[in-house]
């Protein structure tokens, strides 16, 4: 029965976050950037989302997916930020058990969404660039729809199986993840017991998602790129790529940070922890911030709305 009651006590057990090994001492100094980046998230996709809805001429495709990746990016960072905060500011560092799951699994299921929406957005410029003739009709509202729920579906099933996989390992030693959120590999680290398959299922999702959403992306840019250097004038070529170059920031924001860290994580034994615990959440906080200010200046219809929305003047 030793083994059960480690069970039954891990259930109720706390766990503790240590916020940034190393850097508690500037705690108060790093919540300000975080805290600035969180609201500027917000902000700024709360902003896309109404102006999105408000405007009819942006009842779009494009647009429908960039309101997708606005919500994602509130989900993502709504779950992990407001307790980063709380260690930061009250040093409120206990979460239990069950709330650790339930962080990780929406972490890591909406970062599942978010690299599945780029992949979506990669194949709407691919239509509008390669087809456009074929546009209204290939990406019709309920093919969205269905785009959407597929990647919801895929997301939330490749995560399922986290929460029971940790629930089954004994928690016996130290409690203290450190980090400043509830991530599988930093949870794992903590079990005694063999993990090797949670390390595996952990590596062949991150390289299955990571690995097919990029290489379709890629391969979509590719016959964008030719389509795009076969018009005849600089001017159509560049009109043609200009719509894809929020897209392209967005890709970049979102997939340099995670391969980064996951790099460190695998190879950069001799990278401080709190290099490594940094990177993970400027990962996080970074693509929420950047996509609504990159497609809200790269887009001119999304400009216009929120000038008149917060000017109240019309151009």
């Amino acid at each position: 029965g030793t083994e059960k009651n480690t069970h039954d006590n891990t259930k109720g057990t706390m766990f503790f976050l240590m916020g940034i090994p190393g850097l508690e001492a500037l705690h108060l100094w790093i919540s300000i950037p975080f805290c600035s980046m969180f609201i500027m998230a917000l902000l700024g996709n709360c902003t896309l989302l109404y102006t999105i809805k408000t405007e009819p001429s942006l009842h779009k495709p494009m647009f429908y997916f960039l309101a997708m990746l606005a919500l994602i990016d509130l989900v993502l960072s709504t779950t992990t930020v407001p307790k980063i905060l709380s260690i930061f500011w009250f040093n409120s560092r206990e979460i239990s058990f069950n709330a650790c799951l339930v962080q990780m699994f929406f972490l890591h299921s909406f970062s599942i969404l978010e690299s599945t929406l780029l992949l979506a957005m990669a194949f709407d410029r691919y239509v509008a660039i390669c087809k456009p003739l074929k546009y209204v009709t290939i990406l019709t509202n309920s093919v969205i729809g269905k785009i959407g729920l597929v990647a919801l579906a895929r997301a939330v099933l490749l995560m399922i199986p986290l929460p029971f996989l940790l629930r089954r390992l004994p928690y016996c030693g130290s409690h203290v993840i450190s980090h400043c959120y509830c991530e599988h590999m930093a949870m794992v680290k903590l079990a005694c017991a063999d993990t090797r398959f949670n390390n595996i299922y952990g590596i062949v999702v991150a390289l299955f998602i990571v690995g097919l959403d990029l290489m379709f992306i890629s391969l979509s840019y590719v016959k964008i790129l030719r389509a795009v250097l076969s018009l005849a004038s600089k001017e159509e070529q560049l009109k043609a790529f200009s719509t894809c170059g929020s897209h392209l920031c967005a890709i970049l924001a979102f997939y340099v940070p995670v391969i980064l860290t996951s790099a460190i994580h695998r190879f950069g034994s001799h990278v401080a922890p709190h290099v490594h615990i940094l990177l993970a959440n400027f990962y996080l906080l970074f693509p929420p911030m950047m996509n609504p200010i990159v497609y809200g200046v790269k887009t001119k219809q999304i400009r216009d709305r929120v000038l008149l929305l917060f000017l109240g003047k019309s151009f």
